[in-house]
């Protein structure tokens, strides 16, 4: 295997290109990114860089003479828009095409966007200097969704003194992640500072001077952003003969094709720890899984025995004062029951059941020591009864019915619902 390509300029493919040749692999390794600018770090676009504490320089994830000491052909501002397998060749925007023996798809996602035009997203570094430059003390925000994206979007632009108003069409935001009291519980964050939190709204389109609600409502901002989740780069792959659905599918090696694999926010892979098909948009999991697809690609190549990739997914979120960490699966689980701290104090760690097991935690303002015990016994697979306190599974969160007539708290105003 003498040329190794990956398409993805970001965590992920970074990643496995050092572990290429950290593992001793001396062949060509042509990296290719569709931005101009040097790979760099993404969650601090959100938090660090849009509040102003960082500068852009600090998100670099390695220095020009890092990259340099790698020996890479290094392509940015170029963007793969073709794949042909059967040719072991990737075509470019620019007309070039690039030959491979391996392949490294890391392309990422897009942010998904509203009709109308003026809105922003938050997905590059370019974005988020341009809202940054637009925030200030009294300046009307509206965040269209009220997941981690927006939500930390909200807590700093009210720390810039703006007026926030943060819109989400589920009744309780993130409950369909992590449970509807944890849900309530960061809300409930939002509302404390200020921030107008509006949930059960639907948002159809932007204008000039806001956003349209289904109801016809307009709700006025001076800027908005739009944090209504992403989409996997896989148009270029069309026609491509690779399996895409919701990323590029893969299995448990991250493996889409012979010689072709996945990773980070684009690669949908069968994780065997949780036994179900996973897409994990995090950026902890876009380095280990860059790293582990390169080793399995070398492996591969040289007839040693590839190992499953099969994490315990992490992700984190800072929001005003809160520190939110959480390992698992959260997504599809049947139980939440808080075992450690109080909900009401905003300080607190709840484990997730999926089946008969452990499946996930999420900790608010505890210590790494409190949560480590958790993410050893969902990575040893550890089941629920013999793991969770009886008293605590006890207490878990509401029936279906009793939490819609917690959260259905509607004023006179276009159905308005407020969590």
């Amino acid at each position: 295997m003498n040329r190794i390509l990956v398409v993805g300029a970001s965590a992920a493919g970074l990643a496995a290109a050092e572990t290429l040749r950290r593992e001793g692999y001396d062949g060509t390794i042509t990296l290719v990114g569709d931005e101009p600018h040097l790979p760099y770090d993404r969650p601090p676009l959100s938090k660090q860089l849009l509040s102003s504490e960082w500068d852009a320089g600090r998100l670099d994830l390695r220095t020009a003479d890092d990259l340099a000491a790698l020996g890479l052909d290094l392509r940015l501002g170029a963007e793969a828009v073709r794949l042909e397998l059967a040719e072991y060749t990737v075509h470019l925007a620019d007309g070039s095409k690039v030959p491979y023996d391996g392949l490294v798809i890391a392309t990422g996602v897009r942010p998904r966007r509203l009709p109308g035009e003026g809105a922003h997203v938050l997905r590059t570094l370019d974005d988020a200097l341009t809202l940054r430059d637009r925030l200030g003390p009294g300046r009307r925000l509206v965040v269209v969704g009220a997941g981690f994206l927006g939500a930390e979007a909200a807590a700093v632009a009210w720390r810039f003194g703006a007026r926030v108003t943060l819109l989400e069409p589920a009744p309780v935001p993130l409950a369909h992640a992590v449970g509807t009291e944890v849900g309530q519980v960061l809300s409930r964050a939002h509302r404390d500072r200020g921030v107008d939190l509006r949930c059960g709204v639907r948002v159809t389109e932007v204008t000039e001077d806001g956003v349209m609600l289904d109801g016809g409502e307009l709700v006025e901002a001076d800027e908005v952003l739009v944090a209504i989740g992403s989409s996997p780069n896989t148009e270029w792959l069309d026609d491509s003969g690779l399996t895409v659905g919701d990323g590029v599918v893969c299995d448990e090696y991250c493996e889409a094709a012979k010689n072709v694999y996945a990773a980070g926010d684009v690669a949908r892979w069968y994780n065997p720890l949780f036994g179900t098909s996973m897409r994990i948009e995090h950026r902890t999991n876009a380095a280990e899984q860059g790293m582990a697809v390169a080793r399995n690609l070398l492996r591969a190549s040289s007839g040693e025995a590839r190992k499953p990739f099969a994490p315990v997914p992490y992700f984190w979120s800072d929001q005003y004062d809160m520190k939110v960490q959480a390992h698992g699966f959260l997504r599809g689980h049947d139980e939440v029951a808080v075992v450690d701290g109080d909900l009401a104090k905003r300080r607190f760690l709840a484990v997730y059941r999926t089946g008969d097991r452990v499946s996930g935690v999420l900790a608010v303002g505890m210590p790494p020591r409190a949560v480590r015990q958790w993410r050893t016994a969902i990575a040893s697979g550890a089941e629920w009864h013999e793991t969770v306190p009886a008293e605590a599974s006890a207490s878990t969160e509401p029936k279906e019915s009793v939490v819609e007539a917690m959260v259905a708290v509607v004023t006179p105003r276009a159905g308005r619902e407020r969590c």
